[in-house]
């Protein structure tokens, strides 16, 4: 019986809930599939299919990142206007009518031209997502339908790396068109899929609507964004940072590195909802955040000491310090969605929740390069004070919650209810 249970239990904690939470989370590994499979394969695609220089991609992806920096804010602020369902229906349409350009793209210009519109397209649309399932899910539950939303994705990037694997074994031009497009039709399912989705009423503003780029003078919160943005650097550390340390400075055999790419992927779909819990106010999604930046900085202490074994012992090492900074990742995740569930206000969501995953944005500029400096190149001493950095932003992000918490949004006559412990009623969907 007691095994029977625990098979129940870890079944719960990977499969959603019947009702809207296992919708959005279809339609997320739906999406995903596309993703992955392009992001596994878009550098062959762009240099194979559409004969651009290493060079010309790597100009045209940096562009691309600026224009989703600079356009996350006023993007998100469309989702206040139109509203949630709509720009990501409309993004979607735009995310497929991109791709199915692809293959016509003659040179560099017209390459810039797609990466940037996708660029700009993305920023308003993963707002418009997070937003929906704001809206949609009462406030006991936001946290939770995200998490089991990542376990998903984690599926649909993983099929996704498959199919990709195929399409660059094949290696023809009819090969890489078929992607793009196999791509634009996902693009289009899902879509169709999100327009099915409940539909919301529009949440009614209490005061005068803000200009778009008001929300940047909320020093609270853009601090909380900042710092919470600074931890997403787990990324970089896991991606960039421990490879190059693993491949310049341990004996550990070349396969290693893929080994931990695949238990970052299953851990995360086994175990996100399971760590999940407890960040669905503010003060616990500020709890949350503080303890994976406090895994960060072990990670941190945790790597280099890689670097001083030898065989078997390497390899044990490297799979210790990978699971502390997976841990890492999961716990902080959940901190930065109930964070972006609970401090914006209602009736401005749209441009709150841009400005809050404007620090992510400014990590992902800082991050692989500056990480990759003090780890890497440093021979081994960096670890520390970036065990340091990541031990000072944990300490930080509490009482920069509990600021937040003080003062009044810009734009919103008082502090959201969602601020403490008691939850929002759920909203009415209209079919």
């Amino acid at each position: 019986m007691g095994t029977r249970d625990t098979f129940r239990t870890a079944v719960a904690n990977v499969v959603p809930p019947a009702g809207l939470t296992r919708a959005l989370a279809v339609q997320a590994m739906v999406y995903a599939v596309g993703s992955g499979l392009f992001h596994a394969g878009s550098a062959v695609f762009f240099t194979r299919a559409l004969g651009l220089s290493a060079a010309q991609v790597g100009l045209g992806l940096s562009i691309a990142a600026g224009v989703s920096l600079l356009g996350t804010v006023p993007l998100g602020g469309l989702t206040d206007r139109y509203g949630p369902q709509r720009v990501w229906v409309v993004g979607l349409l735009l995310n497929a009518a991109l791709f199915a350009t692809y293959p016509f793209v003659g040179g560099f210009a017209g390459f810039l031209a797609v990466v940037m519109a996708l660029a700009a397209v993305e920023a308003a649309t993963g707002v418009a997502i997070q937003v929906y399932s704001i809206n949609a899910l009462p406030a006991a539950e936001r946290v939770t339908a995200m998490a089991y939303q990542r376990s998903s994705l984690n599926v649909g990037f993983g099929l996704g790396a498959v199919l990709s694997g195929v399409v660059v074994a094949v290696d023809t031009t009819a090969a890489y068109r078929g992607m793009v497009w196999f791509i634009s039709a996902v693009a289009l399912v899902s879509a169709l899929f999100v327009r099915r989705l409940p539909r919301l009423p529009h949440v009614t503003r209490s005061v005068e609507p803000m200009s778009r780029l008001a929300v940047l003078r909320d020093r609270p919160f853009m601090a909380v964004s900042l710092l919470s943005g600074l931890l997403t650097a787990h990324q970089a550390l896991y991606l960039t940072v421990m490879p190059l340390w693993i491949l310049t400075h341990t004996d550990a055999p070349k396969t290693v590195i893929a080994a931990l790419v695949l238990l970052n992927t299953v851990l995360v779909i086994l175990l996100q909802v399971r760590v999940s819990r407890g960040a669905d106010t503010a003060a616990g999604a500020s709890r949350a955040s503080r303890r994976g930046a406090l895994l960060i900085a072990l990670f941190c202490l945790a790597l280099p000491i890689s670097g001083a074994t030898r065989g078997v012992l390497t390899v044990v090492v490297l799979v210790a310090a990978a699971t502390l900074l997976i841990m890492a990742e999961l716990i902080e995740s959940t901190g930065a969605w109930g964070l972006m569930a609970t401090l914006p206000p209602a009736d401005q969501r749209g441009a709150y929740v841009g400005a809050f995953r404007l620090g992510s944005q400014v990590q992902y500029l800082i991050a692989p390069a500056g990480l990759t400096a003090l780890g890497v190149t440093t021979g081994g001493w960096g670890w520390l004070p970036m065990a340091a950095i990541f031990v000072l932003i944990g300490l930080a992000i509490v009482p920069a919650v509990a600021w937040v918490g003080r003062t009044p949004r810009l734009g919103s006559a008082a502090p959201e209810p969602a601020m403490t412990s008691v939850p929002e009623p759920a909203m009415t969907s209209v079919p």
